[in-house]
């Protein structure tokens, strides 16, 4: 698990899965990121973390509770190659999607076995 995420766990928070950028990601326009490994994605037992960049940051961070749906987008060559999209969308309206992330069906099972 990346530093970002170890360094900002709340108190009795624990990390339930993790993820990464898919190494397809490094045939994109954000190789870099790729390279750096400095993505970094996890659910845990209380929110969504999501920090992308290297020199500048994004960072998305999202209560489960205050989340609706999480879906998932694959194309054939994700499905094959096992990357795709995620989205989550929350209460409100607010979306945030994350692409070319490794396995986003388990992202989204793991959401779903938390919630219910």
């Amino acid at each position: 698990m990346g530093s970002y995420i170890s360094k900002n766990l709340i108190s009795g928070e624990e990390v339930i899965l993790s993820a990464k950028n898919h190494w397809a990601n490094f045939f994109s326009s954000n190789f870099l990121a790729y390279l750096f490994n400095s993505n970094e994605y996890a659910i845990t037992n209380k929110r969504i973390i999501a920090k992308e960049g290297i020199i500048s940051r994004r960072i998305v961070e999202i209560n489960l509770s205050k989340i609706e749906s999480v879906n998932v987008d694959q194309g054939i060559i994700g499905r094959i190659l096992g990357f795709g999209s995620f989205t989550i969308i929350g209460t409100g309206g607010t979306r945030e999607t994350f692409h070319q992330i490794e396995n986003p069906v388990k992202i989204k099972r793991t959401f779903q076995e938390l919630v219910s």
